[in-house]
């Protein structure tokens, strides 16, 4: 299986648990690693045959940016459905992380593996 990913995809929306984090949108990274066979799009040249990364990425924004999400795992969950009905994607890893969440670190979050 070849892999089409996306990295460090930053999207603005309300996620936590903390009252204050509901009052105020905050950044989350996405990296998406998606499994697909790429050997048709490599045969025609021709996007209709591959898996469109800036697709999923639109979508994924428009998901995020009108989520209000209290968990990560919830909106990594969420997240897989979409990849996996909406662009007919079978396995796919995905990090979620929310920068600056915890003081000291670089990042939080939750990393997923799914199959279809």
């Amino acid at each position: 299986m070849d892999i089409v990913y996306i990295r460090d995809l930053r999207i603005q929306t309300v996620i936590g648990i903390y009252d204050w984090e509901r009052e105020i949108k905050q950044t989350i990274s996405l990296d998406l690693e998606m499994g697909s066979d790429i050997a048709k799009a490599a045969a025609t040249d021709h996007i209709d045959d591959a898996l469109n990364y800036k697709a999923v990425a639109k979508r994924l924004i428009s998901f995020v940016e009108a989520s209000e999400f209290q968990l990560v795992e919830t909106m990594a969950e969420r997240i897989w459905e979409i990849v996996r009905d909406e662009f007919n994607v079978p396995w796919m890893r995905l990090r979620l992380s929310k920068p600056g969440a915890v003081t000291g670190s670089q990042d939080v979050g939750v990393i997923i593996e799914r199959q279809a």
